[in-house]
């Protein structure tokens, strides 16, 4: 499960890495030019939304990785000795 989390958490940070325009968390709102909560808020949904993007497929490429390992390994067991 470890080195499972450690493979995701490397996978997100490549997945980082790549982006363009990271954006942060905006802090209490004060810092907007409108300085509208609902703005504000909306932002950092999208914020999130878009890191959550980020962790999901970072999740399914472990996973696809996992599969094609898996998939390799069962047919090398499987393959009669030379």
């Amino acid at each position: 499960m470890h080195d499972r989390r450690q493979r995701i958490h490397e996978l997100v940070l490549a997945l980082l890495a790549q982006q363009q325009d990271l954006e942060l968390l905006a802090g209490d709102g004060s810092s907007l030019p409108s300085g509208d909560a609902g703005s504000w808020l909306e932002r950092n949904r999208r914020v999130v939304l878009r890191y959550q993007a980020l962790v999901r497929s970072a999740v399914t490429l472990d996973a696809l990785v996992d599969q094609e390992v898996g998939e390799s390994f069962q047919a090398g067991a499987m393959a009669p000795p030379p």
